[in-house]
């Protein structure tokens, strides 16, 4: 009878080792499926990153070259803008200067 108590022990002891495995096995490779799940959505994300940074620096190219027709159009609007209020300024202190200038020219110091 010691003997085969000895043996269903053994066997027990055997199967509960058994289970263990296969629990270890399943774990490891639950472990591994969520690592390549994990990998992958992280793939996924980065691809979403670059193709938002992407479209990010294409629409930032396209405002700053856009038609580089209009740029040059806007600028020289400006530019005869800013002329115009040059010319404005100067028109209007003109007298004031010329009055100085000649006062100072024929002002006669000893």
């Amino acid at each position: 009878m010691d003997a085969s108590r000895r043996q269903s022990g053994i066997q027990q002891l055997l199967a509960a080792e058994q289970e263990a495995q296969q629990i270890v096995n399943a774990a490891r490779a639950a472990k591994s499926a969520r690592l390549r799940q994990a990998k992958e959505e992280a793939e996924r994300e980065i691809a979403e990153y670059k193709q938002q940074m992407e479209a990010e620096f294409q629409r930032k190219v396209a405002e700053s070259s856009g038609d580089s027709g209009a740029n040059v159009k806007r600028l020289e609007q400006e530019t005869a803008a800013k002329i115009e209020q040059l010319n404005q300024q100067a028109a209007s202190i003109s007298p004031e200067v010329i009055q100085m200038l000649l006062r100072h020219v024929t002002t006669v110091k000893n």
